[in-house]
């Protein structure tokens, strides 16, 4: 029996979100993302994406495009309240589901054909979704995964779309590379070099020509051009790592000033290493100078979740390749390489003094915030 596969996609999850409690911006431009010129588009309207506004845009070039556009730096919150909303309807009816992010969802409706037509079930559990909550989605209901992502995302904004059994190699076969999740712009531009412009090109090659000009990821993007995709929903996939970033209103050189930036992002992560009981192993620092040449240098440590061990290895790290008094305009952290493995023996090893200290600040974020309270660690 073939899968029953939806990928369910909030549309302009955060403009979305800011119109449920503004309803003056429906319809009209707005960009989600700071007044800063210095900051970039985390998201932004379909009025807005007529004019070539895009996320990951510098909001200064999104001006040009969109001089009177509505600019939000975005409302303390209310994202995660409304994506929970939406996770707990359809955790309430979906009989497995996967959310991938915080405005994405997989659900495997497979086995329920036998009861329900699933894709009328869903455009009913969708109804609900826009009833409740007033944010648009839109779903794409396949065989597998990237099939259903892609017609999600063809069907935007706030419709659906089906793909039949036995009709996803047609229906792929038609669209631009860039539509197959994975294909970037650095291999856009190689496939394009090459006469693959398609998909239906990449249908009609074989497998190993793709191998042997790509790697492994030959053979996978011929997987997903053919709509083949085995993986599971609602398998636990672990991430690999965890970041933090911050961009400048205006540059600064200041060492001193930036290690505090540093620390602060330091705490929050391993603040969520506990909170997730995982260790990092590996530990990275990002600077972008005020001409956006971008620099990273990492190291691999010892696994641990304790602040002050990782405070020091990030001081290491920026103190061998930070040259004062070059200005940032952005700085910020990544840990790697995550692990469970030892988490009880490997936590916190300097003692039950130092365990109950960390447990107790611990307790207090998490019933009063991440920001009430913080330790006050020396980084040299």
């Amino acid at each position: 029996m073939p899968k029953s596969i939806v990928h369910m996609d909030l549309d302009s999850f955060f403009v979305s979100c800011e119109r449920t409690i503004d309803k003056s911006l429906i319809g009209k431009p707005v960009i989600v993302g700071g007044y800063s010129e210095r900051g970039v588009v985390s998201s932004c309207s379909y009025e807005a994406r007529k004019l070539g506004v895009r996320s990951a845009m510098p909001i200064y070039q999104a001006k040009k495009l969109c001089p009177h556009g509505i600019y939000i730096s975005g409302t303390r919150g209310l994202y995660s309240k409304l994506s929970k909303e939406v996770t707990q309807i359809i955790k309430e009816n979906a009989p497995v589901y996967e959310k991938t992010s915080i405005d994405e969802f997989y659900l495997d409706l497979t086995g329920m054909e036998k009861y329900y037509d699933v894709f009328d079930w869903t455009i009913t559990l969708r109804e609900k979704i826009v009833n409740e909550t007033g944010l648009p989605i839109s779903f794409g209901l396949s065989t597998s995964r990237v099939v259903s992502k892609i017609a999600a995302n063809k069907a935007k904004p706030n419709n659906y779309l089906r793909v039949y059994p036995g009709e996803e190699k047609a229906f792929l076969a038609q669209l631009s590379i860039e539509e197959l999740p994975m294909v970037g712009k650095k291999m856009q531009a190689f496939l394009r070099s090459v006469g693959i412009n398609y998909v239906k090109d990449i249908q009609n090659m074989p497998p190993k020509t793709l191998e042997s000009m790509l790697g492994k990821h030959g053979v996978s993007l011929w997987k997903k051009a053919q709509g083949i995709d085995s993986s599971e929903v609602g398998i636990h996939r672990e991430r690999k790592s965890i970041s933090t970033e911050r961009t400048f209103p205006k540059d600064i050189a200041d060492k001193t000033v930036l290690k505090r930036f540093l620390a602060m992002m330091v705490e929050e992560l391993a603040y969520q290493l506990r909170s997730k009981n995982i260790l990092t192993k590996n530990v990275a620092i990002k600077i972008r100078h005020s001409n956006f040449k971008t620099y990273t240098q990492q190291k691999q440590i010892d696994a641990t979740a304790n602040d002050e061990k990782l405070m020091k290895e990030v001081s290491s790290i920026f103190n061998s390749f930070y040259n004062e008094p070059q200005p940032l305009r952005l700085i910020g952290v990544r840990f790697g390489n995550l692990t469970s493995d030892g988490i009880q023996k490997r936590l916190f090893d300097e003692g039950e003094e130092s365990i109950d200290a960390y447990k107790a600040m611990d307790r207090i974020k998490v019933e009063f915030g991440k920001k009430a309270i913080t330790k006050a660690i020396n980084l040299k």
